[in-house]
């Protein structure tokens, strides 16, 4: 039987999650404070706000919003179940793992819902890891029945990764074709271009500033020299380094581009890609939504007539925002080691993920062997 005050804490435990549930927006961060034994004073209180600034800045919005939705939706699993989500139960998660997997009583309805991806588990594991840290409890990821159940689902569901086609020179060249050269096209243009010269990421395009600590959420900011363009980025692991030499011909060259869409558009300051008035004659100051890329990126490819024999919902389905890094990935005939620093991959094996094309039997290990 359980004590009065284990009955309590579970109580308490209960009343914590089902707050976070109601409102999963609020912000854990909030909760960092002085310690009950040091006096508060003016320079103490502005550090306490200094440190809820860099706890904020630990993961991107996008990823606490679906670290917030995985915590949600983990809540509700437990009350439709009869289940606690505090403290953590490996039990208990594994139960969900599986349910998941198979698509049993995951939805409010308790109906049968479709089975998630062996992918989409693992980040909804990451994301009740993650939470529960915030709560001060710990997540072992490596015990037995969590650990048993995952390595299961991965065995029994998983399948090899949907990889999105690679947007290859002569694609790009065809894409940039479509675009007029008024104030929208010289913009759109430098994106593209810039995306697939530096093997960027659709966030990292939107979130350059002209220059460093231009705005507070920048990601990075741009330098211009005679040879080409330095983009220092806010990466996952740090800042990194992208450089993006000049092209060949000024029509496609990602940097000539970029001078291009800068002078035009009159911007000295701020985001380097915003939007842009009704009639399309006058720069805004608003920055794009990296949603605009992708809607680029698909609508050039329909506009370019990309792989044409197909219907044009496949069409669509086959490009995405990494399409861009996987055609730089594809059609960059360099050492390889040159393409993952460009990427800004920890490792080959990562890089190699993004080559849709590429000399897989260049290095003979069976002729290499005696063979």
């Amino acid at each position: 039987m359980p004590t009065e005050t284990e009955k309590l804490r579970s109580a308490r435990a209960s009343e914590r999650a089902d707050a976070h549930v109601d409102a999963p927006d609020q912000d854990e961060c909030d909760e960092i404070a002085l310690p009950t034994h040091a006096a508060g004073s003016g320079a103490l209180d502005r550090r306490v706000d200094t440190a809820r600034d860099y706890a904020r800045a630990a993961a991107s919005d996008n990823t606490l919003k679906a670290y917030a939705k995985d915590w949600a939706h983990f809540a509700r699993w437990c009350r439709m179940k009869g289940a606690e989500p505090l403290p953590p139960s490996p039990e208990t998660i594994s139960l969900y793992l599986a349910d998941l997997a198979s698509g049993f009583g995951v939805s409010p309805s308790q109906s049968a819902a479709r089975p998630l991806s062996v992918s989409t588990i693992d980040r909804r594991l990451s994301g009740l890891a993650w939470n529960y840290a915030q709560r001060g409890f710990s997540l072992d990821r490596k015990n037995r029945h969590i650990a048993t159940v995952l390595a299961g689902i991965k065995r029994k569901h998983a399948r090899p990764p949907v990889q999105k086609e690679a947007i290859l020179a002569e694609d790009i060249q065809a894409m940039v074709a479509t675009l007029p050269f008024d104030l929208r096209g010289l913009r759109d243009r430098a994106m593209l271009l810039l995306g697939y010269a530096g093997g960027l990421r659709r966030s990292e395009i939107v979130s350059l500033d002209v220059h460093k600590d231009d705005t507070p959420g920048s990601g990075g900011w741009i330098e211009i020299f005679d040879k080409g363009a330095l983009l220092t980025l806010s990466a996952k692991t740090g800042w990194r380094e992208v450089e993006i030499g000049r092209g060949s011909q000024e029509q496609t060259c990602p940097v000539h581009a970029l001078e291009q869409w800068l002078i035009f558009a009159k911007i000295d300051f701020g985001p380097v890609f915003v939007g842009t008035s009704r009639d399309g004659k006058r720069a805004t100051e608003t920055r794009l939504n990296d949603k605009h890329v992708a809607r680029l990126i698909k609508r050039t490819v329909l506009d370019a007539g990309l792989r044409s024999e197909l219907p044009e919902k496949e069409r669509l389905a086959l490009f995405s925002g990494h399409s861009l890094r996987a055609g730089l990935a594809s059609s960059a005939d360099v050492d390889e080691r040159y393409i993952q620093k460009q990427l800004g991959h920890a490792s080959a094996e990562m890089t190699r993920r993004y080559q849709r094309r590429r000399d897989r039997f260049r290095v003979n290990l069976t002729r290499a062997a005696g063979l």
